[in-house]
């Protein structure tokens, strides 16, 4: 499974640091940037992340800024991406579950390392459960242009 990464400056610590668990539990890693604490614009490295789940390279995307919030904004402004931030194994389960997202946000300065790794490892472990939340799903894909009328 291929997972996009990226980050702004304020995300960065916590970008690399599941960066290397990724990696480390086999992961194919696609780092989208930023590779630097230097201050940068976070929509810039949230659309490279989030395009690179639109346009297949990937199969889900990691997006870190300083609360996860602005990251989330960018990523669902592209058509096909259902961008969620979680602060919590919860959510991050129903997200995957009921709305097959495919973006989740995190913020390094929200959350900490050990519960971020948690967050991602049920984002990435939990399957979509189809059904009547595929209905939805398809509504929302309708609405991106992903779907015929």
């Amino acid at each position: 499974m291929k997972i996009a990464v990226a980050s702004d400056h304020a995300g960065l610590d916590l970008k690399e640091i599941i960066k290397e668990k990724l990696l480390k539990e086999g992961y194919d890693v696609l780092d989208c940037g930023t590779r630097t604490p230097k201050s940068v614009d976070y929509p810039v490295f949230g659309l490279a992340g989030a395009r690179s789940v639109a346009e297949g390279k990937a199969d889900f995307a990691l997006l870190f800024c300083g609360t996860g919030l602005g990251m989330t904004i960018m990523a669902n402004k592209v058509p096909g991406i259902r961008a969620v931030n979680s602060q919590c194994l919860y959510t991050a389960g129903l997200a995957r579950s009921h709305n097959d997202a495919n973006v989740l946000c995190l913020g390094g300065r929200v959350v900490g390392p050990d519960l971020a790794w948690e967050i991602v490892r049920t984002f990435l472990t939990t399957p979509f459960s189809g059904g009547r939340h595929q209905r939805r799903v398809n509504l929302i894909r309708k609405q991106d242009g992903c779907l015929g009328s």
